[in-house]
């Protein structure tokens, strides 16, 4: 699907909205904007840097397993 197309089909869904959720929407939409803006792209150097670091902290036995996550994640559902 093109962007013109997009664009077309996401004005027949704000036209359908009330003016809350159309402000509510038009928030989220700013926020992620301005948090896009505010990452950016980091330099390949960088990027080499963090996977050396995060190689390091696997190296160093400092990671969860699968089986662990899914565990973590059941707690999170369950409120604990």
């Amino acid at each position: 699907m093109g962007a013109p197309s997009l664009d077309s089909e996401f004005m027949q869904y704000w036209l359908r909205l009330t003016s809350v959720e159309k402000e509510s929407l038009l928030s989220v939409a700013k926020h992620y904007v301005a948090l896009k803006d505010e990452v950016g792209r980091i330099s390949i150097k960088q990027y080499n840097q963090e996977i050396e670091a995060a190689m390091e902290r696997i190296d160093a036995g400092e990671f969860y397993t699968h089986e662990q996550v899914v565990e973590m994640s059941k707690n999170w559902l369950s409120g604990r």
